[in-house]
């Protein structure tokens, strides 16, 4: 499993120690491919973040993209799409765009497109926050009691 994404994190950040807690817990291990960030116009910039994720991406990647027009599951609601997406394919890809979001090249190359809800969201914070909740949903696909559904 793989985290494509836009913007370079320092490894000293509590962002990034995060991510690789989680990302470690995952099964198979999540990996992270990160590209520099863009600048100058904002077109010009997701085009060019375009052609960075898109020749990162394996042609036998099911790619699911984070999108604020995507889907915006509970954790249960997740888990269910991420056992539906690892039976149509055992090696997924989660793309996170820049500041500018994603191309619509992009959009159209992924398979499943996926929102953490209608906040916005620093992108370091979104990385360990996708992280931990492939991590829930595993656990919840798996029966162990890491999920508390039935707290308040």
């Amino acid at each position: 499993m793989r985290l494509i994404a836009i913007g370079r994190s320092s490894a000293s950040t509590p962002e990034s120690e995060l991510l690789r807690r989680y990302a470690a817990r995952i099964k198979p291990t999540l990996s992270l491919v990160e590209f520099q960030d863009g600048y100058g116009n904002p077109a010009e910039i997701k085009r060019r973040e375009a052609l960075a994720i898109l020749s990162a991406i394996k042609s036998d990647e099911f790619v699911i993209a984070l999108d604020a027009g995507g889907a915006a599951p509970d954790s249960p609601e997740l888990a269910k799409l991420l056992a539906k997406w690892t039976e149509q394919s055992k090696k997924l890809a989660f793309v996170i765009g820049g500041a500018e979001g994603l191309d619509a090249a992009v959009i159209t190359r992924a398979g499943a497109k996926l929102s953490l809800g209608k906040l916005t969201w620093p992108h370091m914070l979104v990385r360990p926050m996708l992280a931990e909740q492939l991590y829930r949903a595993q656990m919840i696909n798996a029966g162990h009691p890491y999920h508390r559904a039935g707290r308040p």
